[in-house]
């Protein structure tokens, strides 16, 4: 792959992180992204944003990491079925109480095992929290019980149709919606990258959402002024 600096010497960063945006915050194809800049006066090629999004997601992911908050107590996690590669995978997630997305991986299996990797993940990276919901799968009770740092928490097992799932499984609609629209995913590695910065750049929006009144959310301006900051803060 050549090297970014030719990118960044013909187009400015603000493009590049636009259109690196563009395709995990919507379910589009490069195809869509490079229409939306030839729109815009913008001539690039479809191979040349792949060449963006695999040279500089990691990057705006980890920039995004950092400035999220580190808050909640409350810990949701599910697991969903996906095919990369026609390989079938299961996607681990887990997101607080606010619905902000703490961390997601992709694994071969649905055990023990995977759900001690990804517990494990989850506490080299947050606080232990006070109370982790799951479902009925008996790997996360198990996992639970063994790690000493989880004893004293409060595990809840709730039933698929349970209110209270509605956090985690909204969470996995964007994941779905680009599954669908890249017509399934390729690569472990360049699925778990893509994964990565498409929650970041989720728990950007939702992390307002929060924190703003419902009745300036509805204005059209500040809509607009919110696109501007969510595109302006992938700046690496």
């Amino acid at each position: 792959m050549n090297d970014c600096k030719p990118y960044r010497r013909r187009f400015p960063i603000s493009i590049i992180q636009h259109a690196v945006w563009l395709y995990p915050r919507f379910p589009l194809s490069y195809r869509d992204v490079q229409e939306l800049l030839q729109e815009r006066g913008i001539e690039v090629s479809h191979d040349t944003l792949r060449e963006w999004n695999i040279k500089f997601s990691p990057l705006i992911a980890e920039e995004l990491r950092h400035r999220e908050p580190r808050r909640g107590s409350r810990w949701h996690m599910d697991e969903v079925c996906t095919t990369v590669g026609g390989v079938r995978h299961w996607l681990w997630r887990a997101v607080n109480e606010h619905g902000i997305v703490l961390d997601i991986l992709l694994q071969r299996h649905r055990d023990t095992e995977a759900a001690r990797t990804f517990l494990a993940r989850l506490l080299g990276e947050y606080h232990i929290p006070a109370t982790i919901c799951t479902d009925k799968l008996a790997s996360y009770g198990a996992t639970i019980r063994e790690l000493p740092a989880l004893q004293e928490i409060d595990h809840q097992q709730v039933i698929s149709t349970d209110r209270c799932k509605n956090l985690i499984e909204q969470a996995h609609r964007p994941t779905r919606q680009q599954e669908r629209g890249q017509l399934g995913f390729r690569k472990i590695k360049r699925t778990q990258e893509f994964l990565n910065l498409q929650a970041r750049v989720t728990n950007l929006h939702r992390h307002t959402r929060t924190i703003v009144p419902a009745h300036i959310r509805r204005s059209n301006q500040y809509r607009a002024c919110q696109l501007w900051r969510e595109v302006s803060a992938g700046v690496v």
